[in-house]
């Protein structure tokens, strides 16, 4: 064969190659998804146990809030639309609806949105572009963006307004970053979360979530409208005033537990730590009128 045939015909080939094959991996997450509970259903459905700080490692500022909080604060009117923040909103029983923008030109996704029930739109940038300043206006979603790692796409998630780990009072500051992972084998979507919080958190809080593609379901409408928040008077506020909360064992005694052990912290994400339970005795209700 002639040689300056033989070289055209190879670059015609690896063109055609490069024509089919993407410039980069993009994996198309786009889609309507459900929530798959399995295991973990109590927690996203109904919601955790008060008192229930096992396996997250809080400090001491993060359960004097938890320990303070009433959850007849939910009552409240400003409250009854208040969004799951981005890094929580995963773990509701709400189905997602993900969809795309592509760039016209290059054909190449550059953005993601991802709306869920009780949730604002929430945009994930893929063009490149920056991270507003620290001091920029931290909303509900977040500020997003993401790259791409092989078939999987890594997030990072800054500017979020001061939201909660689990919906029994454990805050998460708005000091917080979080980073995610999405990942999807075929009609199955996992979502690794990271979060990092410097005020609530002494060590990153790791948590996965399932979805699975559902070609037929629809997200309801928001069932909000906005309210606004008012200047409220002392005492007009749910609270519980440090070291009153009457609730705070009742997770422990429930469930034949050591009360140190429901306190949380980073050692109690560790096996080890079911050593050192076996050597705690667990929580009992204490009798009424009983004297010391």
């Amino acid at each position: 064969m002639n040689p300056r045939r033989f070289v055209v015909s190879i670059v015609l080939v690896l063109a055609a190659v490069l024509i089919g094959s993407p410039a980069s991996a993009q994996i198309d997450f786009s889609g309507e998804w459900a929530p798959r509970f399995w295991e973990d259903q109590p927690e996203r459905v109904p919601g955790p146990e008060l008192g229930d700080f096992l396996g997250i490692p809080v400090n001491d500022a993060a359960r004097m809030r938890a320990e303070t909080w009433d959850a007849s604060i939910q009552t409240l009117p400003e409250w009854q639309c208040r969004p799951h923040s981005a890094d929580y909103i995963w773990r509701g029983p709400s189905n997602l609806r993900i969809s795309k923008e592509v760039d016209p030109v290059t054909r190449e996704i550059t953005a993601f949105h991802a709306e869920w029930l009780r949730s604002v739109d929430r945009a994930i940038y893929l063009d490149g572009r920056p991270h507003p300043p620290p001091d920029a206006l931290h909303t509900w979603g977040g500020f997003s963006t993401a790259k791409w790692d092989g078939d999987m796409l890594t997030v990072t998630v800054t500017h979020l307004k001061e939201g909660y780990v689990r919906r029994n009072g454990l805050p998460r500051s708005d000091k917080a970053t979080v980073t995610e992972h999405w990942i999807r084998n075929g009609d199955l979507l996992t979502v690794m979360t990271i979060v990092n919080d410097p005020v609530y958190l002494t060590e990153p809080f790791v948590r996965t979530t399932d979805y699975e593609l559902d070609l037929r379901q629809q997200v309801p409408p928001y069932p909000c409208g906005v309210v606004q928040e008012v200047d409220r008077k002392a005492g007009e506020i749910p609270h519980f005033l440090p070291g009153e909360n009457p609730y705070m064992k009742e997770f422990a005694i429930r469930h034949a537990l050591p009360y140190e052990a429901t306190r949380g912290g980073a050692e109690t994400m560790y096996p080890d730590f079911l050593q050192k339970m076996k050597t705690m005795q667990p929580a009992r209700e204490e009798k009424k009128g009983a004297t010391k």
